[in-house]
């Protein structure tokens, strides 16, 4: 009893509910594969775009042209809407008359803190997905092997037959909705791990810039 057991013959006989699970974890994978990509470019373009502000930071420019610089324009990254929103809140508290240096750092900070939260939930964005797709696909692959192999002692028992002709093609239905959980968890675990380290990374650096920021303002307070 010749069987084609070739990858489409495995899709196209499969059970419908097989089937159904085949088909959402190719839709998970692929669609993980997309935020894969997305994130990859998007965190190079992010910290390109943050280097050329931290060079522009440290070059010695004063605070209130780096200022105008981020207003004329929309910012063009992390750091430089940091810094926006801290710059921004401190001279609005200096047109209301407040003289209180801590009052007026502690409201840079606090500016500057929300724009580091608005950016890292932005960063973190469909972090999520990817831990999800790892974590849920090789039970949902196991859940199609666990109905195929139910399937082929279905069939054991209708035909009276346990030798392999009869079982081998429902085995290998089963078996490859498995393979094919694992194909869609295996990338998108390495991928959350990977972009859960830059992200750290990219977190903590952000939150040494906002630092050295109210430092710098610290400084410019004093000296007026």
């Amino acid at each position: 009893m010749n069987q084609d057991l070739s990858i489409f013959s495995l899709v196209t006989q499969a059970s419908l509910v097989v089937q159904i699970v085949m088909a959402g974890l190719m839709l998970a994978s692929l669609a993980s594969w997309t935020v894969i990509f997305g994130k990859l470019f998007g965190l190079r373009r992010i910290r390109n775009a943050n280097d050329v502000f931290e060079r522009e930071f440290w070059a010695g420019k004063n605070l209130n042209d780096l200022f105008a610089d981020a207003t004329k324009q929309p910012p063009r990254s992390a750091m430089e809407r940091i810094f926006a929103s801290g710059m921004r809140e401190f001279f609005k508290l200096r047109e209301k008359r407040v003289m209180d240096t801590g009052a007026l750092l502690d409201g840079a900070r606090r500016a500057m803190r929300a724009s580091f939260q608005r950016e890292l939930d932005a960063i973190e964005s469909n972090l999520s997905f990817l831990a999800s797709v790892g974590s849920v696909s090789p039970y949902v692959g196991l859940f199609g092997t666990v109905w195929g192999i139910m399937n082929s002692f279905f069939q054991i028992g209708q035909q009276q037959n346990s030798s392999l002709a009869v079982v081998a093609p429902g085995i290998s239905e089963a078996l490859f909705a498995t393979a094919i959980g694992l194909f869609a968890a295996i990338p998108a675990v390495i991928a959350y791990n990977r972009f859960s380290h830059r992200v750290n990374a990219y977190e903590a650096k952000l939150q040494r810039f906002a630092d050295q920021v109210h430092s710098q303002v610290g400084r410019e307070l004093e000296r007026s």
